[in-house]
């Protein structure tokens, strides 16, 4: 019966008309990356299949219909390694979930997976109130401020004079000190009047500055900025200079000066604003004679030097943070 089959279809396939010598069947093609000449999957394409007989009464197939087939079996090898691709995949997020410290919850979908931003937890400074403003840095300022007066009171100490009023009761030697305030020259030496004292308040003046994260980028100049913050400067050196003269940790209640020697308003008038004076010098100093010299060299021998020498407080204040002497907050 097989053989019959086939020998009606070569039969009819002889008994067509010339000019339909062959057979057409219609077949609607897949596309393959493999056929780049195949059409898409909802085109329709006619070819001629040719059919041959041999001995055994076998059908054989033109070689056309083997290379579509080929490519639709290659088409099928990478359809079905994606699934398992995609399926491993599933899996892997499945048990990563599963696993302790997870949420218990497996990802069946990969339409579920979804790329976030990853938000980095920076480190709040202690500097930085809730609405982004900087804040002052009173700890190290005080720290700092301290740090000064322990310097100087450490040098009075070495003096004779001071060690010697240490005896006797301390609060009342202290307030007979206070009650001798009055009047302007105290007898002092110019030197340490005029030129010492106003480097003390410049140096305070320059503590406040470091620890104003806003004041310590200012530059010389008119900006109503860089004034203000000068201002507050010599207020932190005003206030610092009284407790220095007549605070509870002074020379009026250690080295009891106004039991000694006169207790004036010299000091107390002098240090803030002959030392503002000298911290504005200062400032302009660093921005056009330093840095036309640090514009020229690049030799470290020249502009470390001049750092320091044209900026003496500027240079102990830096000190007294223990940072390096030729520190600069703005380069």
């Amino acid at each position: 019966m097989k053989r019959l089959a086939v020998l009606l279809v070569a039969l009819a396939a002889t008994t067509a008309p010339s000019n339909a010598q062959s057979r057409t069947n219609s077949f609607p093609l897949r596309t393959s990356p493999e056929a780049q000449s195949l059409p898409s999957p909802n085109q329709t394409v006619k070819f001629v299949i040719p059919f041959d007989i041999n001995i055994s009464g076998r059908v054989s197939i033109s070689p056309d219909i083997a290379d579509f087939r080929r490519a639709e079996l290659k088409q099928r090898i990478v359809e079905a390694a994606l699934i398992n691709f995609q399926q491993s995949i599933k899996e892997s997020l499945s048990r990563i979930e599963q696993e302790p410290g997870g949420n218990g919850k497996a990802i069946t979908e990969p339409s579920s997976i979804s790329a976030k931003p990853v938000e980095i937890p920076q480190k709040k400074s202690s500097y930085i109130t809730p609405n982004g403003h900087s804040k002052f840095h009173w700890g190290p300022a005080i720290k700092q401020s301290l740090l000064f007066l322990g310097i100087q009171h450490g040098y009075a100490l070495t003096q004779p004079k001071t060690r010697r009023n240490l005896r006797g009761p301390f609060l009342k030697d202290y307030f007979e000190s206070l009650g001798n305030l009055k009047g302007w020259a105290d007898g002092g030496r110019f030197f340490t009047n005029y030129i010492a004292h106003p480097m003390q308040g410049s140096m305070t003046g320059f503590i406040q500055i470091h620890n104003d994260p806003k004041g310590m980028r200012e530059e010389f100049g008119r900006s109503k900025n860089y004034w203000k913050s000068r201002m507050k400067a010599m207020a932190w050196s005003a206030a610092w200079s009284t407790q220095f003269e007549l605070g509870p940790i002074s020379q009026a209640s250690i080295g009891n000066v106004g039991k000694s020697r006169k207790l004036t308003y010299v000091d107390l008038v002098i240090t803030p604003t002959a030392g503002s004076a000298l911290l504005v010098t200062e400032d302009a100093m660093d921005r056009y004679v330093v840095r036309w010299i640090e514009r020229r060299t690049n030799r470290l021998a020249v502009r470390i030097p001049t750092r320091m020498l044209l900026n003496p407080t500027r240079t102990c204040a830096n000190l007294l943070r223990f940072k390096k002497p030729w520190h600069r907050d703005t380069r």
